[in-house]
């Protein structure tokens, strides 16, 4: 079963890389997210994607710039997660033949993403727009657009958030910081499999 679920392993270091992403896709967890303000975050990319590249759809968080595009995919990763809607890394990446998800948090951005080429749009910081603000979107967004929230979407809200209209989620410190071993991430993650699919079912 494919859960739309992002793991964000901000802050995740090359050696603890490979028993991290384990953790995260035994538990169930199909998208691994290595944000670019970890340490080392490209060789970090390349040790998951090479053990793992079959199993997971594996690549990079906070991609700022054309130049990190083309990093991330020299890695072997398949998947960029922005949190701002540019439409040079969108072309980049999907140039490259890469997942392009910007983060996104008015129409205005939504739009422009999704026409420069975005698979999906990640709304971020969720919190802000909230339950209500993501409904408000729905009703203009095309039908077939996935829509990740991320930040304060969460195990104790998944199902209001999918009433509301989100499609995935994109899950970050609940589910790892620096410091956790990859048996309490791993436990952590099988804890929001969980949720999500009573939330699901």
């Amino acid at each position: 079963m494919s859960r739309p679920l992002i793991g964000i392993l901000r802050g995740v270091t090359p050696p603890e890389a490979h028993d991290i992403c384990a953790a995260c896709i035994d538990a169930g967890f199909t998208r691994i997210e290595v944000p670019l303000n970890s340490p080392d975050p490209f060789t970090s990319i390349r040790t998951m994607v090479d053990a793992f590249g079959d199993q997971a759809l594996i690549g990079a968080g906070t991609v700022l710039s054309v130049e990190d595009v083309n990093r991330v995919a020299d890695a072997g990763g398949k998947l960029i997660v922005s949190p701002n809607a540019d439409t040079r890394v969108i072309a980049a990446s999907k140039a490259a033949g890469l997942q392009s998800w910007p983060g996104v948090l008015t129409p205005t951005e939504c739009f422009s993403a999704l026409k420069a080429g975005a698979d999906g749009l990640k709304i971020f910081p969720a919190n802000l727009i909230g339950i209500d603000g993501l409904k408000a979107y729905r009703a203009i967004l095309p039908k077939d657009c996935e829509v990740f929230a991320v930040g304060g979407a969460g195990a104790d809200n998944f199902a209001e958030w999918m009433a509301a209209g989100a499609t995935g989620f994109g899950i970050g410190s609940s589910l790892y910081k620096p410091g956790l071993t990859a048996a309490e991430v791993g436990k952590r993650a099988a804890d929001m499999v969980a949720a999500y699919d009573r939330a699901a079912a």
